[in-house]
């Protein structure tokens, strides 16, 4: 049997936001399609002040966005103008070429506002990686929920456990929300290739090991493996498919060709972008 790899995340901050980022990293640069993984940290922004991610580009990749508390404003360059409520899915697929806003909505600025979620990107599969943009929204009630002997899982993108999610992804995924009530247990089947796991909260063992509260550990592939809950604990299991090759990423964008970002920086660099209806600033390259 295979030891788990278990990676740490680093501490950053995107525009104000503090973030716990384990994906990706030296050790690991991709599970299934998803080359990027942030845990956005419990934060209370005081009245007047809120999350504002200024208008910045994308290629080759989709974003998923999935929140735990509050609520974010997204607006794209296809016009998308959508408000993503705790427990909704807001999916984009950048294509070729999209720019995206992402901020507290303003009727929530005059008071106090909570924010605490995930955002993911997965890049897309080559056939897609110069195709056109898509977004879409998925309300919670959409979602499919397994929910026995005390254990709960709630399907975001992709399959597994036998839930499908409505959400268009372009390749195998797992993208799974557990939630486990204490001395529970979930084996983890071997559906998808790629698996890992990241603990929000809660003290869980996995195959008897214990496993650190904001932990990624990536999964020995072939391998059952079993879950236990020493407490009430919250998780998420993601993986899919392995990419059709390798993936370059530089900044906001991922593609299988470094030209096609070389490319993306001359664009953006020279204002040569989609841009978002009604806004004017934007995150300049680094």
């Amino acid at each position: 049997m295979s030891l788990p790899l278990v990676i740490r995340p680093r501490a950053e901050s995107v525009e104000g936001q503090p973030i716990l980022r384990p994906l990706p990293s030296a050790q690991c640069r991709s599970v299934g399609p998803f080359v990027f993984f942030d845990h956005m940290l419990e934060t209370d922004y005081p009245a007047g002040r809120g999350m504002n991610i200024r208008q910045h580009p994308h290629i080759g990749l989709s974003t998923l966005t999935y929140l735990f508390e509050g609520e974010i404003q997204h607006k794209d360059s296809l016009g998308s103008d959508q408000r993503v409520k705790a427990g909704e899915v807001s999916w984009m697929t950048a294509g070729s070429a999209i720019a995206h806003v992402e901020r507290t909505p303003a009727d929530l600025l005059p008071s106090t506002s909570r924010l605490h979620g995930l955002q993911v990107w997965l890049a897309s599969p080559k056939a897609h990686e110069q195709g056109p943009g898509l977004y879409s929204h998925h309300p919670a009630a959409s979602l499919p929920v397994s929910d026995n002997l005390g254990v709960s899982i709630r399907m975001i993108a992709g399959s597994g456990f036998c839930l499908q999610s409505p959400v268009p992804v372009l390749s195998p995924t797992l993208y799974a929300l557990v939630q486990m009530q204490a001395a529970t247990t979930l084996t983890v089947p071997t559906e998808h290739a790629e698996r890992a796991l990241y603990v929000l909260d809660g003290e869980v063992s996995l195959n008897d090991q214990a496993v650190e509260p904001c932990s990624l550990v990536i999964l020995p592939p072939g391998e059952e493996m079993s879950l236990y809950a020493d407490s009430e604990s919250q998780l998420v299991l993601f993986g899919g498919a392995p990419l059709d090759g390798p993936r370059r990423m530089n900044w906001n964008f991922v593609a299988s060709d470094p030209a096609l970002i070389e490319q993306a920086r001359a664009r953006w660099a020279a204002g040569d972008w989609p841009t978002v209806p009604g806004e004017s600033e934007r995150i300049e390259l680094p």
